[in-house]
């Protein structure tokens, strides 16, 4: 199925975007639920640093333009968690 995934640079941003939108969701709230993983902002990158995994994954089968988006919206979610530890 992945492998029918188009090899353009917004297919790749949109999976780059969904995936670790996800599964921040998740961890926000299981942190929210449980106290003690209130300060577990390691957590919060290790949902972002699934899109290494998906970076790697696509350049591994020759879909460079979707690396490519893969890596923008990484690029994008750097910067929102460097804005939310500002913001703390």
């Amino acid at each position: 199925m992945i492998k029918r995934i188009r090899n353009t640079v917004w297919a790749g941003f949109g999976i780059g975007v969904a995936i670790p939108g996800v599964l921040v969701s998740i961890v926000w709230l299981i942190m929210h639920r449980f106290a003690f993983l209130a300060k577990a902002d390691l957590l919060l990158i290790g949902c972002i640093g699934v899109n290494a995994l998906l970076l790697k994954y696509f350049f591994k089968i020759n879909k460079e333009h979707t690396g490519r988006g893969v890596l923008s919206a990484t690029f994008i979610w750097a910067f929102l968690f460097f804005i939310y530890k500002i913001s703390q």
